[in-house]
């Protein structure tokens, strides 16, 4: 009975017009849209929709949401399981928190979550069945450039999929045994390369907060798939291959450019990421 309603409700949703407000959103802080083809654009749209109105928003420290917020959040959480189906509507997130900026918090709360950032600053979280907190001011920086393996949201709504099975330990959900094997022979030795790259100076398409444990590893690696779709098939083809299988979707045939949209708008929201380099940082120095 519950599943009959949300269902109806949620066909009467989509049955209204998109609004004209949310489509200059999406085309404005969400490039990705611009990626994507005409009917998975659709796809999108109505699976935002649904992904606003089934969440409890709340702004912190003062904060008002807006729809500005709502849009760029919901298209990018929705975007990383566009090709997944049946379609996943992320039923296990209650509520979204959205900080103006990034934020702290007392070390207590930290040690309730085996995933929440201990940096002295977090630009998000994701807490085990709910809620993803979310710096705003980094949501769109990490969108103002579609193509530098940093982003936010995706990192975050990452580590939502990755705890679906229970276990947040960098394996999501699979469909198979071999797909597990195949999987976690990938990851672990792709995750040790990362580590010896750290130790040894090298450069790494990837983001070094990777080798602070799987959990981060898979959510800085799906980072790099959605953002650095060619790169990662060029300089890591396995990664790239056991993220594809997951995600089923093929980011390195994207355009590897902007669209025509104020870029400029964009860049000027963009700060100094303190999280990923005292984030880099501190993985180097536990090591």
């Amino acid at each position: 009975m519950l599943s009959w309603l949300k269902n109806r409700r949620r066909k009467q949703l989509l049955a209204e017009s998109f609004p004209a407000a949310w489509m200059e959103h999406l085309k404005r802080n969400v490039p990705y849209y611009a990626f994507v083809a005409a009917d998975q654009q659709a796809q999108l749209r109505d699976d935002l929709r649904i992904f606003i109105a089934e969440r409890q928003w709340v702004g912190c420290n003062g904060l008002e949401v807006t729809d500005e917020m709502r849009v760029t959040i919901a298209a990018q959480a929705c975007l990383l399981v566009l090709g997944i189906q049946p379609t996943y509507h992320y039923d296990r997130i209650k509520s979204i928190l959205i900080y103006p900026s990034a934020y702290r918090h007392p070390p207590a709360l930290q040690r309730h979550s085996p995933i929440v950032d201990t940096s002295p600053v977090i630009l998000g979280e994701a807490w085990p069945r709910s809620p993803i907190i979310l710096s705003w001011k980094d949501v769109l920086a990490g969108s103002a450039d579609p193509h530098d393996g940093s982003n936010v949201v995706f990192h975050e709504f990452a580590h939502h999929l990755d705890g679906l099975d229970g276990d947040t330990d960098g394996t999501p959900p699979l469909e198979s045994r071999e797909q597990y094997r195949i999987w976690d022979q990938v990851m672990d030795e792709e995750y040790q390369r990362l580590v010896r790259s750290l130790n040894e100076g090298t450069p790494s398409l990837l983001r070094g907060y990777g080798a602070t444990n799987r959990a981060e590893f898979f959510a800085v690696t799906t980072e790099a798939f959605f953002e650095c779709g060619q790169e990662l098939r060029r300089e890591h083809p396995e990664l790239y291959d056991v993220l594809r299988g997951f995600y089923r979707q093929d980011p390195a045939s994207w355009p590897q450019r902007l669209p025509d949209i104020d870029r400029g708008r964009q860049l000027r929201h963009r700060p100094e990421c303190r999280h990923c380099r005292a984030s880099d940082e501190s993985a180097a120095d536990s090591r």
